[in-house]
């Protein structure tokens, strides 16, 4: 009996001893799965297994188990057994990953949105297209393209391809529509970024003034400019990595305000010469939109009345923090034909349905490759804008862009063309240079 219960007791002091050393990687395990399986199942719509079978199906969130409370609209994750974290849901604002001492009981500002136009035809309402044949596409080879994406390995979930405003090709993954809501990942920068380039337009802002940020005012910092921020070029420390426990997985599932991560870090680097991608970055640019209103309503307004449901987006949801900051670099769901609106309004330069939401000055702006990003091994970047300037695609035209996120999503923008080509998956696997090089070749000049 003695030598079992010291056998259990050093058992207990192992366990205790791998729950402290691995605390950190346990609680982000947890809070991810808690916080993807809160927004897939009640932002996104689907069930629980679907979500354990394929969202959370990879190494190592695979380890985790998920509960939901359809009552009280929570998921939890479990690591191990060990650790647990929670997330809930908040009409208007999604799912967010909250902590103990999260009141979940409080009340809470919510956005005020625009319903959807089901009378006008795509793009511009969501009402069904006229049918249209192009002379100068061949079907065959379109069709072919866009199904060739979708397999095992690439893991697709849909693709929308949109010439001259209609759509020519689409395709979703079994247990996927045209009105499944996906997860943009870090295309909500580009969502962020628009907003400036709203509010410049508007006269509203400068994005040459320094950033507004009280805390750096007595160093180095307080020569941060706003475009640096838009452009990742500030010189602040940031690590980005989703494989580890770093800056960016600290900030998404343990900060209580994202807004403010970015704000504590030192300079590693000089403005506009140290080009460094940031989700954190993007973040404070949240916060200083909020500084922009005099109250936290208009805020929340702003993002929808300014650009989402203006363009008929209706089917977006931008997820916010506990503090009620929307999360502005990762989390932005939408249809894919809502994203491809938003390539739209770009490939438009800002003209939406007889408004200008901002003007062509933005576009060139926002497409502008940052001083130092062509040699990075990701290529070109504008102002939380993807850019083919340092030949990513070598197939693809040279001034294409696009709004890229995690695990393969992506809205393409080519000019030239008149195109506009959405894929999203769950995977970065896909040769997506061919696969523009096909497309793009299936479309007679």
């Amino acid at each position: 009996m003695k030598l079992l219960k010291r056998i259990l007791l050093i058992i207990l002091v192992i366990v205790i001893a791998v729950v402290f050393y691995n605390y950190s990687k346990l609680n982000i395990l947890a809070g991810y799965s808690a916080k993807n399986t809160a927004s897939s199942v009640f932002v996104a719509g689907r069930n629980l297994a679907f979500t354990d079978s394929t969202d959370n199906n990879f190494s190592p969130i695979n380890l985790t188990s998920d509960k939901i409370n359809l009552e009280e609209k929570s998921a939890t994750g479990s690591a191990f057994g060990l650790l647990k974290r929670k997330a809930i849901y908040r009409k208007g604002l999604g799912a967010v990953l909250i902590t103990d001492d999260f009141d979940t009981s409080a009340p809470y500002l919510t956005p005020n949105r625009e319903t959807s136009d089901n009378l006008t035809p795509y793009p511009y309402g969501n009402a069904p297209q006229k049918d249209s044949i192009f002379a100068n596409i061949d079907y065959n080879k379109l069709h072919n393209t866009v199904s060739s994406i979708f397999n095992v390995t690439n893991k697709t979930r849909a693709v929308v391809v949109v010439y001259k405003d209609k759509i020519i090709s689409e395709k979703y993954d079994k247990g996927f529509t045209k009105d499944s809501k996906l997860l943009g990942w870090s295309m909500t920068k580009s969502i962020t970024s628009t907003l400036f380039g709203i509010l410049q337009c508007k006269g509203g802002i400068n994005v040459m003034d320094k950033a507004p940020i009280k805390e750096w005012q007595n160093d180095d910092r307080k020569n941060i400019t706003i475009h640096n921020l838009l452009q990742m070029n500030s010189g602040l420390e940031w690590l980005e990595d989703y494989n580890t426990i770093s800056d960016v997985t600290k900030m998404l599932f343990l900060e209580k305000d994202v807004t403010k991560t970015q704000i504590n870090k030192p300079l590693v680097g000089k403005p506009n010469e140290t080009w460094n991608y940031s989700s954190g970055t993007t973040n404070l640019l949240s916060g200083i939109l909020r500084s922009q209103f005099s109250s936290h309503q208009e805020y929340l307004d702003f993002w929808y009345s300014a650009l989402i449901d203006k363009i008929g987006m209706n089917s977006m949801i931008l997820e916010a923090d506990m503090r009620g900051n929307y999360i502005g670099s990762s989390y932005a769901w939408a249809t894919p034909r809502d994203w491809a609106k938003f390539g739209l309004l770009y490939l438009h330069n800002g003209h939406w349905n007889g408004e200008n939401l901002f003007d062509k000055d933005w576009v060139t702006y926002a497409t502008t490759p940052t001083p130092t990003s062509n040699i990075k091994k990701e290529g070109g970047y504008g102002a939380q804008i993807w850019l083919n300037t340092a030949n990513r695609y070598p197939d693809a035209p040279a001034n294409m862009y696009s709004f890229n996120g995690y695990k393969g999503q992506n809205v393409f923008i080519l000019p030239d063309q008149e195109l506009v080509i959405v894929r999203m998956g769950l995977t970065k696997n896909a040769d997506i240079n061919v696969f523009l090089k096909n497309i793009i070749s299936s479309i007679k000049n």
